[in-house]
């Protein structure tokens, strides 16, 4: 249950329970002078695109700057398509939405070893994009979290590398639920420097071919509804 604990010491911090960080956590400088260069909002090689199954195209701006290990991990798996098709297995209406787990129960990751911590400055904000992790703070890998309201407990606790700019409304309306009944997804995910194609939407379900419509004649007398026939036993699932 890798992933799962993450969160819900996550839930913990909002009902006040704060976590002590340990004296070996890696902290980017909160200095200003200290602080390496702000990427620029277009530059592409920091642009991840989500196309999720809500319906449009989410633009998260990702944040080297603050925690370079984490953005290039993302990337890494963006560019693998390890993404695509993934569901937010864990949403929580006020809170986040979290997704990256290909076993869709909290308890996965990729491949690739786990990250160290790359805490720092940037708050947990509305769309704010955050690593998700199990108890250890070097624990994070593929899964991410992304921020519905302000929860500041947060920050320092978790990796924040990258913000929404575009598209939050299509996070706004991912399925809720731990699991949700029907959870919404990533159809796909993309680095902007890779000239992806744009969104399309997902194609409607064809209507059912009835075939030719009938006209009764008038003097035809309406048939008597046919009774419904008695359900059949379904077999138990154990």
């Amino acid at each position: 249950m890798r992933f799962i604990a993450s969160l819900f010491v996550a839930c913990s911090a909002l009902t006040g329970c704060l976590i002590t960080m340990p004296a070996t956590a890696q902290i980017v400088p909160s200095t200003v002078a200290d602080r390496a260069p702000l990427p620029s909002m277009t530059d592409k090689e920091n642009l991840l695109y989500l196309d999720l199954s809500t319906g449009g195209r989410v633009v998260i701006w990702l944040r080297p700057d603050v925690a370079p290990k984490t953005v290039e991990r993302i990337k890494i798996l963006a560019r693998r398509h390890f993404y695509d098709g993934l569901i937010f297995h864990r949403v929580i209406d006020g809170f986040m939405a979290q997704t990256g787990d290909p076993k869709g129960d909290g308890t996965g990751g990729s491949e690739l070893p786990d990250l160290k911590a790359e805490f720092n400055y940037l708050p947990h904000v509305r769309g704010a994009v955050s690593a998700a992790r199990a108890q250890s703070d070097d624990s994070a890998n593929s899964q991410f979290f992304i921020v519905f309201q302000p929860t500041l407990k947060l920050d320092k606790k978790y990796t924040v590398f990258g913000r929404v700019i575009e598209g939050m409304d299509y996070v706004d309306a991912v399925e809720r639920g731990e699991p949700p009944a029907a959870p919404s997804k990533i159809v796909h995910a993309y680095v902007a420097a890779d000239s992806p194609p744009g969104f399309t939407p997902a194609a409607a379900a064809p209507a059912a071919d009835l075939g030719p419509a009938v006209t009764l004649p008038m003097s035809t007398p309406a048939k008597p509804a046919a009774k419904p026939s008695a359900p059949g036993k379904k077999k138990s699932l154990r």
